[in-house]
């Protein structure tokens, strides 16, 4: 039996993947790139932290490629998008959540976005207040793919890696889940499962609502 549940955010909790690519691809293509480059790219940067996503961009533009400025406006189009649109809750993850506080399970979030950005969205969603702990993006020096969020979630929880589950939809997130020794479970979102999550991943689920099984 687990003790505690460890979420990743957007494409978990949050609608927003689907965003973000839509807002990559768009300002990717502005400045030449194809929609089949742009896919590519956004299949290896989802999940991952501000450095290892300039890697990514810069192995494919050139080490002059300006990342931080290039991130900066896809932001910018992402908060315009959620500020017109709204922030849209991933099916079944209310009741999940609900769910899992009522069989005693302790929960906590490992997300790459920043402290502000995320606790203002899950506030607003009505999910912030389900949590026991959090860790976020800027917190930590080492994120995404390595393993550094989850132990210090797990550190917050107070449960060994081993107790707890690990809840991910990105390849960058699932290798970090499972490197820190988490019980791994990919929910499907935008990423489809392929040779790195079904080794790393011990559940693929297509509804978050599946999870509820181990616990």
């Amino acid at each position: 039996m687990f003790k505690a549940a460890v979420f990743d955010m957007d494409g978990v909790l949050l609608d927003t993947e689907k965003v973000y690519r839509l807002c990559w691809k768009k300002n990717g293509m502005s400045i030449g790139l194809s929609e089949e480059e742009m896919e590519l790219l956004c299949e290896k940067i989802a999940g991952g932290t501000k450095k290892h996503n300039a890697g990514v961009f810069k192995e494919k533009m050139g080490e002059d490629f300006d990342y931080t400025e290039f991130r900066k406006k896809t932001m910018q189009m992402f908060e315009e998008y959620l500020l017109q649109h709204g922030i849209d809750v991933k099916r079944g993850v209310e009741k999940t959540l609900r769910t899992l506080k009522e069989r005693g399970i302790r929960m906590a979030l490992a997300t790459s976005t920043d402290r502000i950005l995320a606790i203002d969205r899950l506030t607003k969603t009505g999910l912030y207040s389900f949590f026991d702990a959090a860790v976020f993006g800027d917190e930590i020096e080492y994120g995404k793919p390595e393993p550094d969020i989850y132990l210090k979630a797990c550190e917050k929880l107070r449960v060994q890696p081993k107790e707890a589950v690990g809840v991910e939809d990105s390849i960058n997130g699932i290798l970090s889940a499972s490197s820190a020794g988490l019980y791994t479970v990919m929910v499907v979102d935008l990423i489809r499962p392929n040779a790195v999550t079904k080794e790393k991943a011990a559940k693929t689920y297509y509804h978050i609502a599946d999870l509820l099984e181990l616990f």
